[in-house]
């Protein structure tokens, strides 16, 4: 039983609470999927196209790894969900996160807790989106490069993943599940090394090089501030 301003409330049914999750990670997937979309051709216009990108095996294929890691869970979870009938597959209940230290009632605040995150959450992707702007692309350096500083920039050199772990977080605790925790150890890992590629790539560009490692000194920090 739930009580807001006095009023004596029943509990969400679970299929409410795994419905508010779908349409939950479907409003976070358009959103990105849509941003990406009108980002591409607006950098390839003011930027130019991709000039150089990594030559190494694991340079061509870091990127797809972390993405196929990342939208797995969710895209799973949508998918088996909604067919469902907006109810948890048995196979899925299997890998739900432990319930021995809370309430229900308590669980179900968290996950809707988690939904709300994410869907305010967006307002900070879009603006590091904003931020990069024509600079923006999924690994390599373009025509005219530019070393973004502002906004998120300014305390992670790479906000982007930094948010993407964090919501890869906030998925877990919207489908109550270890599998996008899986994901999130495998994007990290992915992290690790893609960052140090990327730079790698930029410190090559005589044009933007002097002013990346400048940059570097001043915001040590890739993804989280005093840590990594």
């Amino acid at each position: 039983m739930y009580y807001i301003a006095g009023l004596a409330l029943n509990p969400p049914p679970p299929q409410a609470i795994d419905g508010l999750a779908v349409l939950t990670t479907l409003k976070f997937m358009h959103y990105c999927i849509s941003t990406n979309l009108a980002i591409a051709p607006v950098a390839k216009a003011e930027a130019g196209s991709i000039r150089t990108m990594p030559s190494s095996f694991i340079g061509k294929v870091v990127t797809h790894i972390h993405a196929i890691a990342t939208f797995i869970p969710p895209v799973t979870y949508v998918l088996c969900v909604t067919f469902n009938r907006f109810t948890q597959p048995a196979w899925m209940q299997r890998m739900s996160l432990p319930n021995n230290y809370m309430t229900h009632d308590s669980g179900v605040v968290l996950r809707v807790a988690a939904c709300a995150s994410t869907v305010l959450f967006l307002r900070f992707i879009g603006l590091t989106s904003k931020h990069l702007g024509n600079q923006w692309h999924a690994i390599g350096r373009r025509e005219k490069p530019k070393v973004v500083q502002t906004g998120p920039y300014a305390v992670v050199r790479h906000p982007l993943y930094t948010e993407m772990l964090i919501q890869d977080v906030l998925f877990a605790v919207m489908f109550w599940s270890y599998a996008p925790l899986v994901g999130l150890g495998i994007t990290a890992a992915a992290f690790a090394v893609k960052m140090p590629i990327e730079e790698e790539l930029i410190m090559k560009d005589s044009a933007v090089a002097a002013e990346y490692r400048a940059y570097m000194q001043r915001v040590p920090a890739r993804i989280i501030p005093f840590l990594w």
